[in-house]
């Protein structure tokens, strides 16, 4: 079997709700790709999740193994505890936040095999560390997104 596609994220919120960015890495044998891009007004939760996403959506292959590792409990635990699976049997009744970004997210982890890890934020991981400088850069950057979902949210 293939080595997995190795994926680190994060994401940032300034103010939270406030600027926010997220930042990726894809590492598959010597091939490293970064990803990121900052939004004008979101929730460090959305850009979490966002991360994650874009990683998904840029593999090539369908039905990979994939290793993610994010600091966040809330997308790590929200996968592997199954709290993802409740929400979607129940349509996110009762309010859950984010619906449209894990609706996207639960698309794209049918495609592949997903395996999630948490790591610790703001440690000693190299991987992690470059995520948050990518998170960070690109919630303070300019020609930020609209983060649709979350902006239509408040109206």
């Amino acid at each position: 079997m293939s080595k997995p596609i190795i994926i680190y994220t994060d994401g940032a919120a300034k103010g939270n709700p406030g600027p926010g960015g997220y930042g990726a890495i894809l590492m598959s044998g010597d091939h490293q790709l970064e990803l990121s891009h900052g939004y004008r007004l979101t929730t460090n939760n959305r850009m979490e999740l966002m991360a994650v996403i874009a990683a998904l959506q840029a593999l090539k292959k369908e039905n990979l193994r994939v290793e993610i590792y994010s600091d966040s409990q809330y997308v790590v635990k929200a996968v592997k505890e199954g709290w993802l699976k409740k929400w979607m049997a129940t349509n996110f009744r009762g309010g859950k936040k984010n619906a449209d970004l894990w609706r996207e997210f639960y698309a794209l982890s049918q495609q592949h095999q997903l395996n999630f890890h948490w790591v610790k934020g703001h440690a000693d991981n190299e991987y992690n560390n470059r995520c948050d400088q990518l998170a960070t850069a690109a919630a303070a950057g300019k020609r930020l997104k609209i983060d649709t979902g979350y902006e239509e949210s408040l109206a």
